[in-house]
């Protein structure tokens, strides 16, 4: 079913795609369709259609790869990729030695190889994945990590206002920390790369290899803003004069599930995985910081 899925994805996408990326597809698609063929004969299985579910999926990475272009295709099909490396080599760690596992291992050539060099040379990327991974990976860190101290605020103060007023600095100084964090990262990474250079340069009179790190500005901005727009999905129910933690948790919860979908998208972790994690931490931040404000709250007196 996954196979059908991925050939059914990549003939929905070709029209919408770009004429480098469009090539890509067109010897995707034969790829896929041969494995396709080649389960169904193994299992002995009569054609079937995709499902509710799948059929979602499918228009809404159709609908991705229609608003945002060569970009997000080019990310769609790494995604694919990843994802049916991992599950293939699931299946074949646990068949090994068996029909199943010589089966698996002929198509997982076939995925690391062939499929894998279509994809990477696509080479109309406007999208960084890396850049993409960060902007939401810091928009998670903002909401959780924000949605802590208002609960912890709630909890401590009791006015809304008051509860408003201190999470927005909270934020802002998160945001200002993470942006420095990442500045300060990427920077020594850059500083390391060109040590490498140089020492390889020297002893071989060559180039250097890798790919050297971004820039340290663009990842401070990437960062601080993605984390203060996360930040602001627990503070605008605030904002709009919320009294309780209902609507602030159930939108931080919902953009947490929404952010961890995407993300295990394009890392290739089980969804269900990564969203259980964060729902765990939100609740746990939840809870923690509600405790930690009402103990604040009573040790330094505070009525406000």
């Amino acid at each position: 079913m996954d196979e059908l899925f991925d050939l059914t994805l990549y003939r929905t996408l070709r029209p919408v795609a770009g004429q480098p990326l469009r090539k890509v597809l067109d010897e995707l698609i034969p790829v896929e369709t041969r494995h396709m063929e080649f389960w169904r004969a193994f299992f002995h299985l009569s054609p079937q259609s995709l499902g509710f579910g799948r059929k979602l999926k499918l228009g809404f990475l159709y609908a991705a790869g229609r608003v945002f272009g060569d970009g997000a295709i080019q990310l769609i099909l790494e995604g694919i990729e990843v994802s049916g490396i991992r599950k293939y080599l699931t299946v074949w760690e646990a068949a090994k030695g068996k029909p199943l596992g010589e089966a698996v291992k002929d198509i997982l050539k076939d995925e690391m190889g062939h499929e894998d060099e279509l994809v990477l040379a696509g080479s109309s990327r406007r999208m960084d994945p890396e850049k993409v991974r960060s902007i939401f990976l810091g928009f998670n860190d903002g909401c959780v990590e924000i949605l802590g101290a208002v609960t912890g605020f709630m909890a401590a103060f009791k006015d809304p206002a008051h509860v408003l007023a201190a999470s927005v600095l909270v934020a802002f100084a998160g945001a200002l920390s993470m942006a420095a964090g990442a500045w300060a990262a990427v920077e020594s990474e850059t500083e390391v790369f060109a040590t490498e250079d140089a020492k390889r340069r020297f002893m071989s009179d060559g180039s250097a290899g890798g790919t050297p790190p971004g820039s340290p500005w663009s990842a401070c901005w990437v960062v601080g803003i993605s984390y203060f727009v996360g930040a602001a999905v627990p503070v605008a129910p605030a904002f709009l004069g919320a009294h309780g933690l209902g609507w602030i948790v159930a939108s931080a919860g919902a953009a947490v599930v929404a952010v961890s979908v995407i993300l295990s998208f394009l890392t290739g972790m089980a969804v269900r995985r990564r969203i259980a994690i964060n729902l765990v931490v939100v609740f746990l931040a939840v809870g923690l910081s509600w405790a930690a404000g009402l103990m604040a709250g009573r040790f330094w007196g505070i009525t406000l």
